[in-house]
């Protein structure tokens, strides 16, 4: 576990430098590039979320929960998109990924309505429907959702306590890039730094989907040791 005060002065002690010259600011800089740096190597369960919202009837417009302008506050990126009757059987129905171009071939007259099919990113807040809703349906979001950063004000996080050398070793590539280290030591961290992602992105995709009842066991290969015919 690695709460904000202890990876601010981690990033210090390992750079041998003090905070007139790694001011917070600039460390606040390192830790935001590498959560950000994560988050988008990573496909971690634990910001996946689903957010139930509703239709307007006629309107292929959808504003996203947590999608506020400028920019999100709270989402990420869609994972699925399914609707289903405001009332009666909720029948759920996966909406397809489409491109816009092909929105606009495929129902090019908006003021038409029927049951959608697909969407499609308008801008970051807001995606849109063809066919255009016939009805009040209500949708049913996968989303990958923003998680709280580490912060003064925020001082503990998932990635801090989850992965807090991934966190450590990518500010420590990001302040020895920013002071121009040496570049054995920079590619030292950046080593470390793939080596803890390799483990946090093993437990994600391996251990934590795998159902060991179907699968079995997560095995690795390993490297074995070669030894000359007379043993030595």
């Amino acid at each position: 576990m690695t709460t904000y005060a202890e990876l601010t002065q981690q990033i210090l002690d390992y750079t041998e430098t003090s905070s007139d010259v790694l001011t917070s600011t600039i460390t606040n800089d390192f830790i935001e590039h590498t959560e950000n740096r994560i988050l988008k190597e990573a496909d971690l369960d634990v910001f996946k979320s689903h957010q139930s919202v509703t239709l307007v009837t006629s309107n292929p417009f959808l504003s996203l929960p947590g999608g506020t302008s400028p920019d999100p506050t709270s989402l990420a990126t869609i994972r699925t998109v399914h609707i289903f009757p405001a009332s009666g059987t909720p029948t759920r129905d996966f909406l397809e990924h489409r491109d816009i171009s092909y929105m606009n071939e495929y129902w090019p007259d908006r003021t038409a309505t029927s049951t959608p099919k697909y969407w499609s990113w308008w801008d970051h807040n807001t995606i849109y429907l063809a066919p255009t809703p016939d009805s009040a349906y209500n949708v049913e979001l996968g989303i990958t959702r923003l998680p709280t950063r580490l912060s003064s004000s925020n001082t503990t996080s998932w990635l801090g306590n989850n992965a807090p050398m991934a966190l450590l070793y990518g500010c420590l590539a990001e302040a020895f890039k920013f002071l121009k280290g040496p570049a054995e030591m920079l590619q030292l961290y950046e080593q470390s730094y793939q080596r803890a992602m390799q483990e946090l992105i093993v437990e994600q995709t391996g251990r934590h989907r795998r159902d060991e009842y179907m699968h079995g066991e997560l095995k690795f290969p390993m490297q074995s040791v070669k030894t000359n015919t007379r043993g030595e």
